[in-house]
C-alpha cells in the first residue's frame, strides 16, 4: 500500500463537500432559531416598556421618532450674552492668527 495521503477521487471530494455544506446549514439553522428567540424576547420587552410609558409617553415617542426619521434635530439655543462672548473670542482668535501669518 502506498504511503502518504490518499488521493482524492471526485466521489470522495463531493462527499466531503456535501458533509461540510450540511454542517454549515446546521449551524445557520441554529443561528436562525437563536435569532428568532432573541427577536421574540426583544419584542416582548418593547411592549412592556410601551405599556409602562403609557399614552402620554407614546405621543412623545412618536414625535421623537418623526424627528429622527426626518433628520431634524432639536437645537439648543444660546443666550445673547453667550453668542456675544463667542463672537468676541473668535474675533480675537482670528486677529491673532492673521497677525501670526502675515509675517
Amino acid at each position: 500500500m502506498p504511503r502518504g495521503r490518499s488521493r482524492k477521487t471526485p466521489e470522495t471530494a463531493l462527499l466531503k463537500s456535501a458533509e461540510l455544506i450540511g454542517w454549515a446549514l446546521g449551524g445557520l439553522e441554529r443561528e436562525i432559531v437563536v435569532t428568532k428567540n432573541r427577536l421574540v424576547t426583544l419584542t416582548a420587552e418593547a411592549a412592556r416598556l410601551r405599556r409602562r410609558l403609557g399614552a402620554r409617553g407614546a405621543a412623545a415617542m412618536e414625535a421623537g421618532a418623526a424627528a429622527v426619521a426626518s433628520g431634524v434635530r432639536k437645537r439648543r439655543k444660546l443666550s445673547r450674552e453667550a453668542r456675544k462672548r463667542i463672537s468676541e473670542r473668535m474675533t480675537k482668535r482670528w486677529a491673532e492668527w492673521r497677525k501670526k501669518n502675515s509675517k
